[in-house]
Parts: structure tokens; sequence; C-alpha cells
């Protein structure tokens, strides 16, 4: 991703951003997205989101929908602008206001707007924008973000890109605001692995696909002839971990998501469980079965070589590493129940951290480094909860008939899980929640959808 020299008021020269670009045929047209910062003049906020509270009130921020440049480029505008308001939304932190509520008409994106008209309605932040088609084909969007009590403009950006990925451009806008008005990144430009699953109940096909955030631009990564589990992200968001079924054989697979290349890790004996990246993405850590106990292995994806991190005489799994790689939360049966357990990257001192009621599974660490994120089951129901690493803090955030397998956003702020439900046409769905538990919505995917991974930001 090119960015050019902003034109005024900004740093000078050009400089090289490393989103990626999903430009495989298997997947997304290049994403080949150029942005300046004009006409940015920062000042000194008087709305700001404190997201360290247990119970945000949402922000009313107004966005009426962008101005198209030509007749032809209205749709567009309103769709890019659509997508901005719903991601900020469905985050919690902001509640966008109804347009038929606006008092002034927003005619020009780039002029100050009547900031008393705004207050009326009560709302804090006003975001103005525009989707313009270049003569070479190119779309060019922009917005204004405006501190309505301040009566000031807090940050300005334009984007250059490919029609075809204008959603892109208005998840980057989005995570623009996010940032601005919390002081933290966004996480509205990344992308879901998860699996797919067709078919009658007791016959599903089940394949990877890859998807926006919001549900949007779901494909397949794989044509369902084996049985997949547990894709898992590296953390350069190009490559997926993922166990496959062929014949009752399992498999560890790595997959090129730029390239569609496939790669087998290896043919292990017995049983393999749940493989995950280390946070510098050279290992793998993933469960052995052998003589009906499972136990925890690292391997080198570099020499292949595995190091075993756990010996105990039952069943350990489900290994996720801390964000610094210094350690490594897992589940254990050692207990006599399962539960969650903390130890060192290298297997040492392991410690058990969870004592509430019921079963505890599918640890994940958040990427801040201050949760981790579990399921939990007992009195006849799954629950999806959060705790420090060292088991104090118990939060449950969400519970229900069968809640499993959350995976945190980019930012450690919100939640994605699967809930299945009972019944011959009940099937798993996938739902998100923040960290208040108070924001929960279910994310469309074509068909049934079960264990999501939520990637890093695509930059």
């Amino acid at each position: 991703m090119t960015v050019h020299a902003p034109d005024k008021g900004a740093a000078a020269g050009p400089r090289r951003l490393s989103r990626m670009s999903f430009g495989a045929a298997l997947l997304f047209a290049a994403a080949f997205v150029v942005a300046t910062v004009p006409f940015t003049q920062r000042a000194e906020a008087l709305i700001e989101l404190d997201v360290t509270q247990g119970n945000v009130q949402p922000l009313p921020i107004a966005i009426p929908t962008f101005i198209g440049g030509t007749q032809a480029d209205a749709q567009l505008a309103a769709d890019v602008s659509g997508v901005i308001a719903a991601d900020l939304k469905r985050s919690g932190l902001f509640l966008p206001l109804d347009q038929a509520a606006f008092i002034e008409k927003i005619t020009n994106a780039n002029q100050t707007p009547n900031f008393q008209s705004w207050t009326v309605i009560k709302a804090q932040a006003l975001v103005t924008g525009g989707v313009t088609r270049q003569s070479d084909g190119r779309l060019r969007a922009e917005f204004r973000l405006w501190d309505i009590y301040a009566g000031q403009q807090m940050a300005g950006q334009q984007f250059y890109t490919t029609p075809e990925n204008w959603r892109r451009v208005a998840h980057i806008i989005a995570d623009a605001i996010y940032e601005r008005l919390t002081g933290e990144q966004g996480y509205f430009d990344s992308r879901v692995v998860y699996v797919d699953e067709s078919g009658p109940k007791d016959k599903r096909v089940k394949r990877l696909a890859i998807m926006d955030q919001d549900g949007a631009n779901s494909r397949y990564l794989t044509r369902g002839n084996d049985l997949v589990l547990t894709p898992r992200f590296n953390p350069s968001a190009q490559e997926v971990v993922y166990m496959s079924y062929g014949a009752d054989q399992p498999r560890v697979y790595l997959l090129n998501i730029e390239t569609g290349q496939r790669e087998l890790v290896g043919n292990f004996p017995g049983m393999t469980f749940a493989p995950r990246f280390s946070p510098d993405g050279q290992r793998i850590v993933m469960s052995f079965e052998d003589q009906g106990n499972a136990n925890i292995y690292a391997m080198d994806l570099r020499s292949r070589r595995t190091t075993r991190l756990t010996n105990s005489a039952s069943i350990d799994t489900s290994p996720s590493y801390a964000p610094d790689g210094s350690r490594i939360v897992f589940t254990s049966d050692r207990g006599s129940s399962q539960q969650i357990y903390v130890m060192g990257a290298d297997g040492s001192n392991p410690q058990r951290i969870s004592f509430g009621q019921g079963s505890y599974s599918t640890p994940v660490w958040s990427p801040r480094g201050d949760l981790i994120a579990f399921t939990r089951q007992s009195a006849g129901g799954f629950a999806i909860g959060v705790m420090k690493p060292d088991g104090s803090g118990e939060r449950i955030l969400t519970e229900g008939f069968h809640n499993e397998g959350p995976t945190w956003s980019p930012n450690g702020r919100v939640l994605m899980f699967f809930r299945d439900t009972p019944g011959a046409n009940g099937g798993p769905q996938l739902w998100s929640v923040d960290l208040t538990g108070y924001n929960e919505f279910k994310v469309p995917t074509p068909a049934f959808g079960s264990d999501p991974a939520w990637s890093p930001l695509i930059n």
C-alpha cells in the first residue's frame, strides 16, 4: 500500500505501509489503497471515550450519508458511510444517531458544519465525507471527524483505491475514527477464518472459509473433501494452521492465504489437537494423544523438531501462548476435572488458575496480555468468560445452550465465538460480544459457522 505525500499540512515525503494485499485469485481482489492526510488540524478534543471503564456509555455520533462526487457515485458513497456506522455501532462504544433527526444537510464534505445544529440533536462527534470516482478509474474516499462541542476538526484523511476495495476503505476509516476518539487501535480492518458447515446435521460438510470481521466477503479456502477443524492465523495474517481429517487420518496443515498453497506440517501418531502459532510465528504448539493421554508439544517450523512440554497421565490440550511468548495457557484434567493451567513456554511450573464451578476449555490469551478468554460448562449450559492470567477477576460475558470457542479481536476488546442451537434444524452460528457483555451481535455467514479465529490487523 503506497502512501503519497500529503497535499499540505502533514509530514512530507512518500512512505509505504505494509497493509497486506489479499490479491490471490483464491480470495480477494488486490487491496491497493492510497492514503493521504491533507487537511488534518489536530485539536485538543473535548470528547473522549475511556474504554477502561466496565460499562461505557456509547458516544452519540452523527454520520450523514457520504456525498458522491457524481450521481453515479452516490450509492457507493452511501455504502461506505453505512459500513463505517455499522462498524462503530457494533463496537458498543458509539451510538450512530438516526439520520431523520439531522437538522443540517451536509452537501459539501469539506465545508465546516454548523455546530449548533448538531448540538441540538445531542451529537458529540460528526463524521462527514465523500466518495468520488477518478478519471483513472480509482476511487477517492475522504472523511473529516468533527468535535461538536469544541467546534473543531479532529481528524481528516483521504484514500485512493480500486473500486472493489470500497469496503476495506470504510473499515480503515472506522478504525481511524475509533483510534482518534478512544486513544486505542481499532479492529475493523481485519478478517476472520472459520469452519463453514452445510448439509444435514449428521452429514455436515465442513470447509474453511474467510470473511471480513463483519461477515462480508465470505469465501471458501477448502473444498469440503475432508473434515477441517481449529483454523488459527499466524501473526502476519498470511497463513492459517488447521487440522484436517482425511481417510480418518488427522493431519496438520499450513495454508497460505495469499497464494492458496497448502503445506503438510507432519503426520503424527494418534490424534492431534488444536494447533496454534507462537507470537513470533516460528513455532506451533499442539496436543498429541498417546495411549489415552494427550500432552502438549511445540514444533519449530524451520527444523520441524518437536519438544514435549507436558508429561502427565492426563489430557492436556488447547494451548495458547501469551502475547510475549513467555507462557502458555492450556486445559488439563490432571486435577480430576478439566481446568485452566498456565505454565512457562518451556513447560515449567504449571499452575492451575481456574477454580469456579464446572469445567473449563478453549482458553485463549488476549493480544493485550491482560485477560484469558475461556468456555465454561456448568449446570447444563455453556458460558464465555474472561479472567486475569492469575485466575482472579473471572467474569461471564454470555451464556447459552452451547457457546464455545472464543477468539479475540486484534485490540483485545471484543470476542467472537460460536453458539449452537438444538434440534434437527439447529446449527452453530457466529456471534460477537464486547468486554462489557452488553453488546452482543450475530455475525452473518452464508451457512452455519463454527470455530472462528480472528486475524491481526491487516497491516
